[in-house]
């Protein structure tokens, strides 16, 4: 008796990204079918049963078929935006200058804690509806403009919220230890005493977080306080992520990696000891040149270190008011290869593979082949290259989420 599927996708060329095949395991005469929103089989043509049977056959006319993309790092529920600060650095403010002035991340949480969940979600939106337009399945949605229980919360029941009113999956990280609020009146250590004792205990017991972050900066927390928020995390069981050596060298990354950390983000001033530590530890390397091309920092992720030491590389677009106001991952791509100087193999993985590695997901997105979520993406191009190469074009012909 034939096999039955759901849905066919034929006379497709495959970008499997499976790390088990060379460069971006590509099968050029490629099939995929799928059953209850699963791929059951991903593969060439000749490997596929002659007789099976679906409800539905799609002839993809030789486009190339890659995973859903995942953008594995995103602020995209805020209040407000920032535009003001953007005209202060364009007369000179550096990030710090502002950010101590009381702009930055603050002025964000004045706008964040004025918004209710319904504008949160409302705000949200047309930033989430780009990235769906752009073939991205999976979206992280930090909070961490809160900086209280009750918005913090709010922020990421708005994040949830989003994954109802869109087909799009949406994973959670909360990120209390993002600022010190005016209320606090510079007591960073009371604060993260809040943070831990009461704001992290609210947010488990509610399951509105996937995952703990927090921002180790000189403009935010110590490697001593962060290091409490995330035994805080693992004493609830949750999994810990960091905003690491993002505009100095404070030892974040290996921090990270002592903490078994899904993954360290920024690192634009990582050293060796923290590539290495991170590879050792499995820890992946988020790079966000959104935040680099946007406050024109300098000093350059190490990608070179990174590769030497095999640390995976996942890239993402840091969409936020403030540092990086990026809504296309196609263009985070482009950003990684001509900025950080990332092959096309790479930034491509990175935005798959390594995102849902990053995200803990790996085992169920991310890649093609049987037993993962049918999350897809159809491309009308020649070759994979052309979505690094492209600025401002979009080249997407079809999104699949589960099978649909």
């Amino acid at each position: 008796m034939a096999e039955r599927f759901d849905r066919i996708w034929h006379n497709a060329r495959l970008a499997t990204v499976r790390r088990d095949l060379p460069d971006l395991g590509v099968i050029e005469q490629g099939v995929i079918a799928a059953r209850d929103g699963r791929i059951v089989f991903a593969g060439a043509r000749s490997d596929f049963p002659s007789d099976a049977d679906t409800a539905e056959r799609i002839d993809c006319a030789g486009r190339w078929i890659t995973p859903g993309l995942i953008d594995c790092h995103t602020h995209l529920v805020f209040g407000g935006n920032r535009a003001h600060e953007f005209e202060l650095r364009l007369q000179g403010a550096s990030y710090e200058e502002i950010a101590r002035a009381g702009g930055g991340i603050v002025s964000t949480v004045a706008a964040t804690r004025a918004s209710s969940e319904t504008d949160l979600v409302a705000g949200a939106l047309p930033r989430l509806d780009v990235l769906i337009g752009e073939g991205v399945t999976t979206v992280e949605i930090k909070s961490g403009y809160g900086l209280n229980t009750e918005t913090e919360m709010r922020q990421l029941s708005a994040a949830r919220e989003l994954g109802r009113n869109r087909p799009v999956s949406i994973r959670t990280s909360f990120l209390g230890a993002h600022a010190l609020p005016l209320e606090a009146d510079g007591d960073k250590d009371r604060y993260i005493d809040l943070v831990c004792r009461e704001m992290l205990p609210a947010v488990a017991q509610a399951g509105l977080a996937d995952a703990v972050d927090a921002f180790m900066e000189g403009i935010a927390f110590s490697g001593e306080q962060t290091a409490r928020v995330f035994r805080a995390a693992k004493a609830l069981g949750l999994p810990v992520k960091l905003h690491a050596d993002q505009l100095s060298n404070l030892g974040g990354a290996a921090l990270a990696a002592e903490f078994s950390a899904l993954s360290a983000d920024h690192l634009e001033h990582t050293d060796e000891a923290g590539a290495a530590a991170m590879a050792q530890a499995g820890t992946v390397a988020v790079l966000l040149p959104g935040a680099f091309y946007f406050i024109r920092e300098t000093n350059k992720p190490p990608v070179e270190l990174f590769r030497a030491h095999g640390v995976n590389m996942a890239l993402a677009t840091d969409c936020n008011p403030g540092s990086s106001p990026l809504t296309s991952l196609l263009l985070a791509m482009n950003m990684g290869a001509t900025l950080f100087r990332m092959n096309v193999a790479e930034c491509l993985a990175g935005v798959t593979r390594e995102g849902a590695r990053a995200l803990g997901i790996l085992g169920a997105t991310g890649t093609l082949e049987a037993g993962k979520t049918c999350d897809l993406a159809i491309w009308d191009i020649e070759r994979p290259a052309e979505l690094v190469y492209r600025m401002g074009f979009n080249p997407l012909h079809q999104r699949v989420r589960r099978g649909q």
